[in-house]
Protein backbone atom coordinates (compact mmCIF):
# COMPACT_ATOMS: atom_id res chain seq x y z
CA UNK A 1 0.00 0.00 0.00
CA UNK A 2 1.11 3.40 -0.77
CA UNK A 3 2.24 5.75 1.73
CA UNK A 4 1.02 9.69 3.00
CA UNK A 5 3.79 11.96 4.60
CA UNK A 6 4.05 15.45 6.26
CA UNK A 7 6.43 17.68 6.24
CA UNK A 8 6.15 19.34 9.72
CA UNK A 9 8.41 22.48 9.23
CA UNK A 10 9.40 23.07 13.02
CA UNK A 11 12.98 24.84 12.50
CA UNK A 12 12.57 24.93 8.58
CA UNK A 13 14.32 22.89 5.84
CA UNK A 14 17.65 21.90 4.36
CA UNK A 15 18.22 19.07 1.66
CA UNK A 16 20.19 17.42 4.96
CA UNK A 17 17.23 18.22 7.28
CA UNK A 18 14.60 16.57 5.44
CA UNK A 19 17.60 13.60 4.47
CA UNK A 20 18.24 12.94 8.06
CA UNK A 21 13.84 13.39 9.22
CA UNK A 22 13.44 10.34 6.37
CA UNK A 23 15.96 8.03 7.58
CA UNK A 24 14.54 8.82 11.21
CA UNK A 25 11.35 8.01 9.45
CA UNK A 26 12.88 4.00 8.68
CA UNK A 27 14.91 4.31 5.68
CA UNK A 28 17.98 2.68 6.94
CA UNK A 29 21.27 4.53 6.23
CA UNK A 30 23.36 1.40 5.30
CA UNK A 31 20.61 1.20 2.17
CA UNK A 32 20.82 4.62 1.54
CA UNK A 33 24.48 5.05 0.73
CA UNK A 34 23.98 1.76 -0.95
CA UNK A 35 21.64 3.32 -3.29
CA UNK A 36 23.61 6.42 -3.57
CA UNK A 37 26.39 4.49 -4.80
CA UNK A 38 24.48 4.38 -8.51
CA UNK A 39 25.69 8.59 -8.78
CA UNK A 40 29.00 6.56 -9.17
CA UNK A 41 30.29 9.93 -7.51
CA UNK A 42 33.68 8.80 -5.61
CA UNK A 43 34.00 12.17 -3.69
CA UNK A 44 31.23 11.63 -1.04
CA UNK A 45 30.84 10.25 2.36
CA UNK A 46 27.16 9.71 3.97
CA UNK A 47 27.73 10.47 7.69
CA UNK A 48 24.57 10.06 10.05
CA UNK A 49 24.42 10.54 13.87
CA UNK A 50 22.13 10.79 15.86
CA UNK A 51 21.89 14.31 18.36
CA UNK A 52 19.80 16.22 20.61
CA UNK A 53 18.19 19.62 19.95
CA UNK A 54 16.36 21.07 22.25
CA UNK A 55 15.99 17.76 24.09
CA UNK A 56 14.63 16.32 20.99
CA UNK A 57 16.78 13.52 19.54
CA UNK A 58 17.02 13.44 15.99
CA UNK A 59 19.44 12.00 13.65
CA UNK A 60 21.48 14.73 11.52
CA UNK A 61 23.28 14.29 8.09
CA UNK A 62 26.44 15.70 7.15
CA UNK A 63 27.17 15.01 3.12
CA UNK A 64 31.36 15.22 3.95
CA UNK A 65 33.19 16.12 0.34
CA UNK A 66 36.38 15.32 -0.55
CA UNK A 67 37.62 16.61 -3.94
CA UNK A 68 35.09 17.53 -6.03
CA UNK A 69 35.02 20.31 -9.14
CA UNK A 70 35.07 24.30 -7.97
CA UNK A 71 31.60 25.01 -9.80
CA UNK A 72 29.43 23.23 -11.55
CA UNK A 73 27.07 24.09 -14.40
CA UNK A 74 23.94 22.84 -15.00
CA UNK A 75 25.17 20.54 -18.26
CA UNK A 76 27.99 19.23 -16.22
CA UNK A 77 25.38 18.40 -13.31
CA UNK A 78 22.80 16.19 -15.89
CA UNK A 79 25.77 14.50 -17.53
CA UNK A 80 26.65 13.49 -13.71
CA UNK A 81 22.38 12.07 -13.12
CA UNK A 82 22.39 10.43 -16.77
CA UNK A 83 25.38 8.86 -16.73
CA UNK A 84 24.32 6.82 -13.43
CA UNK A 85 23.25 3.76 -12.72
CA UNK A 86 20.00 5.77 -10.78
CA UNK A 87 16.13 4.50 -12.05
CA UNK A 88 14.89 6.17 -14.94
CA UNK A 89 12.31 8.14 -12.50
CA UNK A 90 14.81 8.88 -10.09
CA UNK A 91 16.83 10.72 -13.14
CA UNK A 92 13.96 12.21 -14.45
CA UNK A 93 12.76 13.95 -10.97
CA UNK A 94 16.27 15.19 -10.49
CA UNK A 95 16.87 16.61 -13.47
CA UNK A 96 13.66 18.72 -13.31
CA UNK A 97 14.06 20.18 -9.97
CA UNK A 98 17.65 20.86 -11.43
CA UNK A 99 16.52 23.04 -14.25
CA UNK A 100 14.31 24.51 -12.04
CA UNK A 101 17.11 25.69 -9.91
CA UNK A 102 19.08 27.17 -12.72
CA UNK A 103 15.82 28.88 -14.11
CA UNK A 104 15.57 30.99 -10.84
CA UNK A 105 19.42 31.62 -10.97
CA UNK A 106 19.51 32.54 -14.40
CA UNK A 107 16.71 34.71 -13.94
CA UNK A 108 17.97 36.35 -10.64
CA UNK A 109 21.35 36.77 -12.94
CA UNK A 110 19.83 38.19 -15.82
CA UNK A 111 21.66 35.54 -17.89
CA UNK A 112 20.95 32.13 -20.11
CA UNK A 113 20.25 29.44 -18.66
CA UNK A 114 23.33 27.87 -19.87
CA UNK A 115 25.89 30.67 -18.80
CA UNK A 116 24.80 30.11 -15.20
CA UNK A 117 27.74 28.63 -12.26
CA UNK A 118 25.55 27.13 -10.16
CA UNK A 119 27.95 27.02 -6.96
CA UNK A 120 26.73 25.79 -3.54
CA UNK A 121 23.80 24.47 -5.38
CA UNK A 122 25.71 22.91 -7.85
CA UNK A 123 27.89 20.87 -5.23
CA UNK A 124 28.33 17.17 -4.93
CA UNK A 125 26.36 17.33 -1.30
CA UNK A 126 23.67 19.17 -3.43
CA UNK A 127 23.50 16.13 -5.82
CA UNK A 128 23.71 13.98 -2.69
CA UNK A 129 20.76 15.36 -1.21
CA UNK A 130 17.93 15.57 -3.75
CA UNK A 131 18.61 11.88 -5.44
CA UNK A 132 18.91 10.81 -1.70
CA UNK A 133 15.76 12.78 -0.36
CA UNK A 134 13.86 11.14 -3.86
CA UNK A 135 15.34 7.36 -3.63
CA UNK A 136 14.16 7.80 -0.05
CA UNK A 137 10.59 8.51 -0.18
CA UNK A 138 10.73 5.62 -3.26
CA UNK A 139 11.52 3.34 -0.76
CA UNK A 140 9.82 4.46 2.04
CA UNK A 141 6.45 4.22 -0.88
CA UNK A 142 5.19 7.39 -0.84
CA UNK A 143 2.87 8.32 -3.03
CA UNK A 144 1.37 11.55 -1.82
CA UNK A 145 3.56 14.24 0.00
CA UNK A 146 2.00 17.39 2.40
CA UNK A 147 3.30 20.34 4.15
CA UNK A 148 3.07 22.79 6.54
CA UNK A 149 3.18 26.70 5.92
CA UNK A 150 7.20 27.69 5.20
CA UNK A 151 8.84 29.50 8.14
CA UNK A 152 11.36 32.07 6.59
CA UNK A 153 14.01 33.38 8.67
CA UNK A 154 15.82 36.97 8.03
CA UNK A 155 19.30 38.59 8.07
CA UNK A 156 22.17 38.01 5.80
CA UNK A 157 24.29 35.19 4.82
CA UNK A 158 27.80 35.04 2.70
CA UNK A 159 27.54 33.71 -0.22
CA UNK A 160 29.90 33.39 -3.50
CA UNK A 161 28.31 36.98 -4.38
CA UNK A 162 28.89 38.69 -1.25
CA UNK A 163 26.37 39.25 1.33
CA UNK A 164 22.70 37.97 0.22
CA UNK A 165 19.60 38.69 2.29
CA UNK A 166 17.47 36.34 3.76
CA UNK A 167 15.28 34.62 2.80
CA UNK A 168 17.88 34.05 -0.23
CA UNK A 169 16.39 35.44 -3.65
CA UNK A 170 16.32 31.80 -5.25
CA UNK A 171 14.68 30.86 -2.03
CA UNK A 172 12.26 33.00 -2.36
CA UNK A 173 12.36 32.49 -6.16
CA UNK A 174 11.59 28.73 -5.96
CA UNK A 175 8.85 29.07 -3.28
CA UNK A 176 6.37 31.58 -5.41
CA UNK A 177 3.15 30.26 -5.34
CA UNK A 178 3.82 28.41 -1.81
CA UNK A 179 2.03 29.49 1.42
CA UNK A 180 5.13 31.32 3.43
CA UNK A 181 5.42 32.71 6.50
CA UNK A 182 7.09 35.06 9.01
CA UNK A 183 9.27 33.19 11.38
CA UNK A 184 10.81 36.10 13.60
CA UNK A 185 14.35 34.08 14.02
CA UNK A 186 17.16 35.54 12.30
CA UNK A 187 18.90 32.89 10.00
CA UNK A 188 18.51 30.99 7.46
CA UNK A 189 16.00 28.41 7.80
CA UNK A 190 14.67 27.67 4.45
CA UNK A 191 17.14 26.63 1.39
CA UNK A 192 17.43 26.86 -1.65
CA UNK A 193 17.90 22.94 -1.79
CA UNK A 194 14.62 22.56 0.37
CA UNK A 195 12.91 25.21 -1.36
CA UNK A 196 13.26 23.55 -4.43
CA UNK A 197 12.43 20.50 -3.10
CA UNK A 198 9.60 21.03 -1.20
CA UNK A 199 8.05 22.94 -4.76
CA UNK A 200 8.83 19.81 -6.62
CA UNK A 201 7.64 17.23 -4.47
CA UNK A 202 4.31 18.66 -2.39
CA UNK A 203 0.70 17.84 -3.53
CA UNK A 204 -0.65 20.36 -0.88
CA UNK A 205 -0.32 22.57 1.92
CA UNK A 206 -1.96 22.82 5.26
CA UNK A 207 -2.54 20.81 8.28
CA UNK A 208 -1.78 17.45 8.76
CA UNK A 209 -4.14 15.29 6.83
CA UNK A 210 -6.05 12.00 8.30
CA UNK A 211 -4.28 9.15 7.85
CA UNK A 212 -3.28 5.80 9.92
CA UNK A 213 0.13 7.24 11.64
CA UNK A 214 2.97 4.48 10.98
CA UNK A 215 6.12 6.43 11.67
CA UNK A 216 7.45 9.67 12.34
CA UNK A 217 11.33 10.95 12.11
CA UNK A 218 13.30 13.56 13.10
CA UNK A 219 15.94 15.90 10.77
CA UNK A 220 18.33 17.94 13.00
CA UNK A 221 19.64 21.55 11.42
CA UNK A 222 23.41 22.27 11.94
CA UNK A 223 22.67 25.44 14.06
CA UNK A 224 21.16 26.23 17.77
CA UNK A 225 18.33 28.63 17.39
CA UNK A 226 15.82 29.96 19.67
CA UNK A 227 13.18 27.38 18.14
CA UNK A 228 13.56 23.36 17.79
CA UNK A 229 15.94 23.05 14.94
CA UNK A 230 14.06 20.01 13.24
CA UNK A 231 11.87 18.79 10.29
CA UNK A 232 9.56 16.12 11.49
CA UNK A 233 7.93 13.92 8.91
CA UNK A 234 4.86 11.72 9.81
CA UNK A 235 4.06 8.52 7.71
CA UNK A 236 1.13 6.75 7.10
CA UNK A 237 -1.51 5.00 5.32
CA UNK A 238 -4.77 6.51 4.18
CA UNK A 239 -7.64 6.72 6.98
CA UNK A 240 -10.68 4.20 5.71
CA UNK A 241 -12.39 8.01 6.13
CA UNK A 242 -13.03 8.90 2.31
CA UNK A 243 -12.07 12.32 2.96
CA UNK A 244 -8.55 11.28 3.53
CA UNK A 245 -8.27 9.94 0.30
CA UNK A 246 -9.30 13.56 -1.14
CA UNK A 247 -6.94 15.86 -3.23
CA UNK A 248 -7.51 19.31 -3.76
CA UNK A 249 -6.41 20.63 -6.99
CA UNK A 250 -7.76 23.03 -9.56
CA UNK A 251 -9.56 23.10 -12.84
CA UNK A 252 -8.63 25.49 -15.56
CA UNK A 253 -10.91 25.86 -18.40
CA UNK A 254 -10.80 28.40 -21.69
CA UNK A 255 -12.86 28.42 -24.53
CA UNK A 256 -11.65 28.77 -27.92
CA UNK A 257 -12.88 28.96 -31.57
CA UNK A 258 -10.15 30.66 -33.40
CA UNK A 259 -7.07 28.29 -32.83
CA UNK A 260 -5.29 26.30 -35.79
CA UNK A 261 -6.37 22.53 -34.56
CA UNK A 262 -2.61 21.50 -35.71
CA UNK A 263 -1.59 23.52 -32.10
CA UNK A 264 -3.85 21.88 -29.59
CA UNK A 265 -1.18 18.46 -29.24
CA UNK A 266 1.83 20.74 -28.94
CA UNK A 267 -0.40 22.76 -26.04
CA UNK A 268 -1.22 19.89 -24.34
CA UNK A 269 2.53 18.04 -24.65
CA UNK A 270 3.64 21.38 -23.23
CA UNK A 271 0.93 20.90 -19.91
CA UNK A 272 1.93 17.93 -19.31
CA UNK A 273 5.40 18.21 -19.02
CA UNK A 274 4.90 21.01 -17.02
CA UNK A 275 2.77 18.99 -14.66
CA UNK A 276 -0.82 18.58 -15.76
CA UNK A 277 -2.44 15.70 -14.01
CA UNK A 278 -4.58 15.67 -16.77
CA UNK A 279 -5.96 17.39 -20.18
CA UNK A 280 -8.80 17.30 -22.41
CA UNK A 281 -9.81 18.83 -25.70
CA UNK A 282 -14.22 18.83 -25.56
CA UNK A 283 -15.94 20.02 -28.41
CA UNK A 284 -18.48 23.01 -27.82
CA UNK A 285 -20.77 25.37 -29.68
CA UNK A 286 -20.14 29.23 -28.73
CA UNK A 287 -21.58 32.62 -29.73
CA UNK A 288 -23.83 32.61 -32.58
CA UNK A 289 -23.23 28.65 -32.95
CA UNK A 290 -19.65 28.84 -33.60
CA UNK A 291 -17.97 25.70 -33.51
CA UNK A 292 -15.02 26.00 -30.95
CA UNK A 293 -12.75 23.90 -28.20
CA UNK A 294 -12.79 23.73 -24.35
CA UNK A 295 -9.73 23.34 -23.01
CA UNK A 296 -9.63 21.77 -19.74
CA UNK A 297 -6.56 21.22 -17.51
CA UNK A 298 -6.32 19.60 -14.07
CA UNK A 299 -3.26 20.18 -11.72
CA UNK A 300 -1.63 20.35 -8.59
CA UNK A 301 -2.22 24.49 -7.03
CA UNK A 302 1.36 24.62 -7.04
CA UNK A 303 1.46 24.21 -10.86
CA UNK A 304 -1.44 26.67 -11.54
CA UNK A 305 0.46 29.49 -13.22
CA UNK A 306 2.49 27.62 -15.27
CA UNK A 307 -0.60 26.35 -16.78
CA UNK A 308 -1.84 29.73 -17.02
CA UNK A 309 1.72 30.88 -18.69
CA UNK A 310 1.26 28.22 -21.61
CA UNK A 311 -2.39 28.61 -21.93
CA UNK A 312 -2.03 32.64 -22.51
CA UNK A 313 1.26 32.22 -24.25
CA UNK A 314 0.61 29.20 -26.78
CA UNK A 315 -2.79 29.95 -27.22
CA UNK A 316 -5.62 32.70 -28.66
CA UNK A 317 -7.60 32.70 -25.10
CA UNK A 318 -8.42 36.11 -24.02
CA UNK A 319 -9.00 34.63 -20.43
CA UNK A 320 -8.73 31.50 -18.28
CA UNK A 321 -11.24 30.22 -15.78
CA UNK A 322 -9.89 28.37 -12.05
CA UNK A 323 -12.13 26.66 -9.91
CA UNK A 324 -11.38 24.45 -7.20
CA UNK A 325 -12.02 20.76 -6.98
CA UNK A 326 -11.90 17.66 -5.19
CA UNK A 327 -10.28 13.99 -6.68
CA UNK A 328 -10.72 10.94 -4.95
Amino acid sequence: MMKTLYFDLIGGASGDMILGALIDAGVPAKKLKEMLGDLKLTEFDLIVKTVSKNGFKATKVDVRVGNQPPERHLKEILEVIQKSSLSASIQERSIKIFRRIAEVEAEIHGKKIDQIHLHELGGTDTIVDITGVLLALDYLGISQIFASPIPLGSGFINGAHGQIPLPAPATLDLLKGLPVKRSGIEAELVTPTAAALLASLVNNFGPLPEMVLEAVGYGAGSRDLPIPNLLRVLVGSPSTNTEAGKEELILLETNLDDLNPEIYPYVMELLFDAGALDVCLIPIHMKKNRPGTQIQVLAERINADQMRSILFRETTTLGIRQLPVDRY
